[in-house]
């Protein structure tokens, strides 16, 4: 299977486990992460989703070009984006804490995914960015609205989305991106950063999240994402990225 899920003790793992892909989201990755965010909506033990990548090398290098790359029109495009759009929507709108423990690099539609989430615990050897630009597309599944919307400074949220490279962890950290930069294993990082919310009674996260998903859909955040992921789509016809692609893919063989 490309990706792993497990309950334990009420945290359960979301792992993408696509090494040779460098953790690549494909649609089993989508169904996977859809199948997952479904049990979490209708089990009450759960108290964290964690989203993560197998190896050290990558949590997620966004969208696999591999499979992709065959979506040419604008329509055909809109199709994958708003569906994994859509995923990353309800993962934003849990009702637990969601935490992105990004143990390699997250770059392109990787960086959506950890973006989504409302912490991100990132090793200190990684670079993360949103890299869309290098194919003349913008981010297609939301991230750039999630982006606006944690906290960081307008200019190095805007900054990070234009320069369309990688950052480095301490960068990432010093911009307000990484709620926390680690050394060794991702498993101890974890267990540090949620020792004490694990005092908390869950339905107090619960609230707490309310409050924000409640700020987000006054802000109509879910029309904001999805129209982000039609400019997208727009671009994804051009020849510019089409050419970009092809290039990617020549270089990959």
């Amino acid at each position: 299977m490309a990706y792993k899920m497990e309950n334990n003790d009420g945290i359960v793992t979301f792992t993408i486990d696509r090494q040779e892909k460098r953790n690549a989201v494909n649609d089993e990755v989508m169904e996977g992460l859809k199948e997952t965010i479904s049990y979490i909506k209708h089990q009450q033990d759960v108290r964290f989703l964690v989203v993560t990548g197998s190896g050290e090398k990558a949590f997620c290098s966004g969208g696999d070009l591999s499979e992709f790359h065959s979506l040419h029109t604008e329509e055909e495009a809109f199709s994958m984006l708003s569906k994994m759009g859509h995923i990353l929507y309800d993962l934003a709108t849990l009702r637990v804490p969601t935490i992105a423990l990004v143990n390699g690099a997250a770059v392109g539609g990787g960086c959506e995914i950890a973006t989504a989430c409302d912490f991100r615990l990132v090793a200190s050897h990684v670079k993360c960015g949103f890299i869309q630009g290098t194919l003349s597309i913008t981010s297609g599944w939301g991230g750039g609205t999630y982006l606006f919307e944690r906290g960081l400074r307008h200019d190095h949220a805007l900054k990070m989305l234009i320069d369309a490279k990688s950052y480095n962890a301490q960068r990432l950290y010093e911009m307000g991106w990484a709620s926390v930069v680690f050394e060794g294993s991702k498993e101890k990082a974890l267990e540090n950063f949620i020792v004490d919310m694990r005092e908390i009674h869950p339905s107090v996260h619960q609230a707490y999240k309310e409050i924000q998903l409640r700020n987000w859909k006054e802000k109509n955040m879910y029309e904001r994402v999805m129209e982000e992921i039609r400019l997208c789509a727009k671009l994804w016809e051009s020849d510019a990225h089409n050419e970009a692609v092809q290039r990617f893919l020549n270089k990959s063989k």
